[in-house]
């Protein structure tokens, strides 16, 4: 007989992940402004925590969207004093921090490009090859 769990995430998992999205954002921002970088904004949309609190999946969205793919691997470049000034600012809340992995969200891009393509006439419904496939993370 198999049995069937759904991974959903834990009240624990949730608490930690809003409490590093603010924070990270918070550093983000704080991060662009020191190092002189005008016209990128950078926001955190999702922080996913695993099971064991050990690994935290931080979702990030750059607007101008030509430029996240570079941010995304810089700020994956630099993960040990994002990491490092994250855990002087949760050190009362957290007793352990988890390994930080950056990834882009193309989600908003990707509605716009959807609304362009329903709007210009064509329907992604009828002609999928319209929009380009979406990688799941």
């Amino acid at each position: 007989m198999y049995y069937f769990c759904t991974m959903t995430e834990s009240n624990r998992q949730k608490k930690i992940g809003g409490v590093l999205q603010e924070d990270l954002a918070n550093e983000l921002q704080t991060m662009l402004r020191d190092a002189g970088q005008t016209g990128v904004i950078i926001s955190v949309s999702k922080v996913k925590v695993t099971a064991d609190l050990s690994i935290a999946k931080v979702y990030v969205s750059v607007f101008p969207p030509d430029k996240a793919e570079s941010i995304v691997n810089e700020l994956n470049g630099i993960k040990p004093a994002i990491k490092h000034r994250i855990a002087l600012i949760t050190k009362d809340q957290l007793r352990k921090m988890p390994d930080l992995s950056f990834y882009n969200d193309d989600s908003l891009e990707y509605i716009e490009n959807i609304e362009k393509a329903v709007k210009g006439g064509d329907n992604p419904l009828e002609n999928p090859e319209i929009l380009p496939k979406r990688k799941k993370s």
